[in-house]
């Protein structure tokens, strides 16, 4: 499992919370979280030094240790790879129990200045997904899976933040139909690899995609 937030973030975070529904991931919410949880603003600077912003990311990486914890529980080694997928999606978004703080924080992210920071938020849920999943791609694979997975599951969320339907059904239906365009995008890849007619341009872009590996492990994840 990846290193948890941090302890104190984590406690200025939690404490920053119910003052998100009213004045998002603020400057406002992050004094109003320093004086709840006690903790001098110029102490809190020391390891939240982007203020609200780097509250904002603890809450999406601890819905991510959240989500590893209780998705390792699960029975799943015998459905397939869409089925697993689908759980984990609706698993992780299931335990971002609080809308409002999520929604606040796709604004936040949709800022151009943050937009890097909210991209590889949903990448990195996307990898902790197909780790659990047990994907054990090496090649350029590696990266498609999650450059799609994370098309699917920010999409999702944001279907998932304007449904008001009964536990939610319609965003797991809108999820079911994500998975099913990614699965014909998939079958008409396998076509093109058998067809007579683009094999010549399969071999070269094969040649080509050989050459991609995954990220070796030893790299610290924390590391812009």
């Amino acid at each position: 499992m990846r290193r948890p937030v941090d302890p104190e973030v984590l406690k200025l975070m939690l404490a920053a919370l119910p003052n998100v529904a009213f004045d998002g991931w603020s400057n406002l919410t992050f004094v109003a979280a320093c004086k709840k949880a006690n903790i001098s603003e110029r102490k809190a600077r020391l390891f939240c030094p982007r203020g609200a912003l780097d509250l904002a990311i603890a809450f999406h990486k601890w819905g991510d240790d959240q989500f590893e914890i209780s998705f390792k529980k699960k029975r799943i080694s015998k459905l397939k790879v869409r089925e697993k997928i689908k759980k984990a999606v609706e698993l992780r978004i299931k335990l971002a129990s609080d809308k409002e703080a999520v929604r606040r924080g796709v604004v936040l992210f949709a800022l151009p200045l943050h937009a890097f920071e909210g991209s590889r938020l949903i990448w990195d849920t996307s990898d902790i997904i197909w780790e659990l999943i047990g994907d054990n791609s090496e090649d350029y694979n590696w990266y498609s899976k999650r450059t799609i997975l994370s098309a699917v599951y920010a999409a999702t969320v944001l279907y998932w933040l304007g449904d008001n339907s009964e536990e939610n059904k319609e965003t797991w239906h809108f999820l079911d139909r994500r998975i099913e365009d990614v699965m014909k995008f998939e079958n008409a890849k396998v076509q093109l690899k058998t067809n007579k007619f683009t094999q010549e341009f399969n071999g070269l872009a094969g040649k080509f995609l050989q050459k991609i590996k995954r990220p070796t492990k030893n790299i610290d994840p924390n590391l812009p």
